[in-house]
């Protein structure tokens, strides 16, 4: 994903909020917690499959699982946008941090947490 679809994505989801007069409600707090709903709904999907069903979902569960996803997405984006993050930038920088707390060749295999492993 580019910089600048993702930036153009968050000016279409403020247009889309402030379209509807929606803007009023989408206080960092409030986007949190929809956030976390969305979350649990895409959780919840998931919740008494075993590892293999999780693996094979059949085409309309995975519709499903793709629109919770996206609702997750979405409120993330509106989240950064209020907050004047770079989230691209952020991911970037914790992608070099859990290179550096989760070294390849010490932790290859493990799901041990980086504070855990020799």
């Amino acid at each position: 994903m580019s910089n600048e679809y993702f930036d153009d994505l968050s000016k279409r989801l403020k247009k889309f909020a402030d379209d509807r007069d929606w803007d009023q409600f989408h206080a960092p707090k409030n986007l949190v917690m929809a956030l976390s709903v969305e979350a649990a709904e895409l959780t919840e999907h998931f919740q008494w499959l075993t590892e293999e069903q999780s693996l094979n979902l059949d085409k309309n569960k995975l519709d499903e699982v793709a629109f919770e996803m996206a609702d997750v997405f979405i409120y993330l984006t509106r989240l950064a946008t209020k907050l004047d993050i770079d989230l691209l930038q952020y991911v970037e920088d914790k992608i070099k941090i859990n290179e550096d707390k989760y070294p390849a060749d010490k932790v290859k295999g493990s799901a041990k947490k980086y504070n855990q492993y020799d």
